[in-house]
């Protein structure tokens, strides 16, 4: 244990290679648990952060470095507040609903350990995975609980300080939203269940 402290001390730089692009940061739990769990260990034992990088290696004649913020911010852009991709998830149903939940918690991961998320990331994505009118009335309507997930990880980010700078009518509309979303929930689970004929 102690040696692996020792190596873990040492080092400068941490990379996450990814050979394809079926996935990508925000959509799954791996890469934040190990690239940001390897990540926050190496600060926290060397009380410093190493250099976090990204390695693209989909085409192997033309394998790419990113800095890790930079994939980040790429991800965002274009997946995670793509109106294109937006518009298909809800074709999904509940499980749509249930792997916008996923990008918010792995997103939320991500920035616990690394610390690559900015404040206007999180407001796009109340803005659009909570606020949205569109959204909204799908979650509510397919998958109220992922809608519930969403309100309580953003608010989350906000009290743990992730989400340094919230703007407050942001944060008020969350609070209702997920008022709302709680309050129709307990309704629906109050509700005697139909009897078999």
């Amino acid at each position: 244990r102690d040696t692996f402290r020792y190596l873990l001390s040492g080092v400068q730089v941490a990379l996450h290679n990814q050979d394809n692009r079926e996935h990508d940061l925000f959509d799954s739990d791996d890469y934040f648990q190990f690239h940001g769990g390897m990540i926050a260990t190496i600060r926290a034992i060397s009380g410093r952060s190493p250099r976090q990088e990204f390695g693209d290696s989909q085409d192997p004649s033309r394998p790419k470095v990113r800095d890790l913020k930079e994939e980040a911010l790429r991800v965002f852009r274009t997946r995670v507040v793509n109106p294109k991709w937006l518009d298909a998830i809800r074709r999904h149903g509940y499980k749509g609903g249930l792997e916008l939940n996923a990008t918010v918690d792995y997103l939320f991961g991500y920035d616990a350990t690394t610390g690559v998320v900015e404040d206007w990331m999180y407001d796009r994505l109340a803005q659009a995975y909570a606020l949205d009118p569109t959204m909204r009335a799908f979650l509510e309507r397919s998958n109220p609980w992922a809608l519930q997930a969403i309100g309580e990880r953003l608010l989350e980010a906000a009290e743990r300080g992730l989400w340094a700078d919230p703007d407050a009518e942001t944060l008020d509309a969350l609070k209702r939203t997920l008022l709302e979303t709680e309050t129709a929930l307990e309704a629906r689970s109050e509700r005697p269940a139909a009897r078999p004929r």
